[in-house]
């Protein structure tokens, strides 16, 4: 006899869970999608997800392209087909969008994530200047 308050479906379906596998591949995976949607947002070919903004900081962004090309040498020979397809498309992509990115001048207010300082922002005349950090010997 079959439970009333499971449905046909749900005794059909069995969880099983992954294999340590498939689980290495899904956090491959992810891994590989991590920086390259860190490595797309500091491009500017994506917003800032909390202030929507685009930023562009192609020093940060290069680092994380030079860690998935590390990636591709050190794991060669040790992937599946979809693992290596996934990080070859994804390196491919970003090279692409960084070359593009090198070549194209950007705007004053997004160089490097830094922004002008507007009148209302300076300090005012009344107000004394921070002490920076000074080393007498």
């Amino acid at each position: 006899m079959s439970d009333p308050a499971r449905t046909p479906a749900e005794e059909d379906y069995e969880f099983t869970p992954p294999s340590p596998e498939e689980m290495h591949s899904a956090l491959f995976g992810q891994l590989v999608m991590q920086q390259a949607n860190m490595a797309a947002l500091l491009l500017g070919h994506t917003p800032h997800p909390e202030t929507g903004k685009t930023v562009r900081d192609l020093e940060a962004a290069k680092l994380f392209i030079d860690q998935l090309e590390m990636l591709e040498v050190k794991t060669k020979g040790n992937l599946s087909k979809e693992e290596d397809a996934l990080l070859k498309q994804n390196l491919m992509a970003l090279r692409l969008a960084f070359v593009e990115a090198v070549e194209t001048p950007a705007p004053e207010s997004e160089s490097k994530g830094t922004e002008k300082l507007t009148p209302s922002a300076a300090p005012s005349q009344d107000e004394e200047p921070k002490k920076r950090f000074s080393r007498k010997f």
